[in-house]
């Protein structure tokens, strides 16, 4: 009894121009960001998102799972990014009242001043390297694609 594997579906030259200039641009487009953060503010790209994510919820808090999900980490490396931010008191870890086992982090008042210093560059790289280089149509197409990326990929906000 022998199985027939069903033959790949090869990336044409179209798919495949797409699939590698998204790929290449997105790697470069982040490691640029986070290099104009590390030199100018010695903070990483990582943990900008998590303080933006932190500073966008009420109280400053989020539960540690659903932060993971929000930054595309894992609960395993989110805890170890969050105890190097608590060392230098960006963050602080918080126990759920309601729920032994659940624990929040939590941004600091550090956090908070910390972001406020650190948008300007990160909003300025961010409009110089993608957004000011598309046209608004370019942007709303962009969107609704990664949007039904992340639907696809079951991300929680979608």
């Amino acid at each position: 009894m022998t199985a027939t594997a069903e033959e790949p579906r090869w990336l044409d030259d179209s798919e495949m121009r797409a699939w590698r200039a998204y790929v290449i641009g997105s790697e470069l487009l982040r490691k640029q960001l986070n290099r104009e953060l590390q030199e100018r503010h010695g903070l990483a790209l990582a943990d900008y998102e998590v303080l933006v994510r932190l500073s966008e919820h009420d109280g400053g808090r989020m539960r540690m799972a659903h932060l993971a999900g929000e930054v595309a980490s894992s609960k395993s490396r989110l805890s170890h990014q969050i105890g190097r931010m608590e060392t230098t008191g960006l963050v602080q870890r918080v126990e759920c009242g309601d729920d032994a086992r659940g624990v929040f982090a939590e941004i600091t008042e550090a956090g908070r001043e910390r972001l406020r210093e650190t948008a300007p560059t990160h909003v300025a790289g961010v409009r110089a390297h993608l957004v000011d280089l598309l046209t608004p149509t370019d942007q709303v197409t962009l969107a609704e694609i990664f949007e039904r990326v992340l639907d696809h990929l079951g991300h929680p906000e979608h």
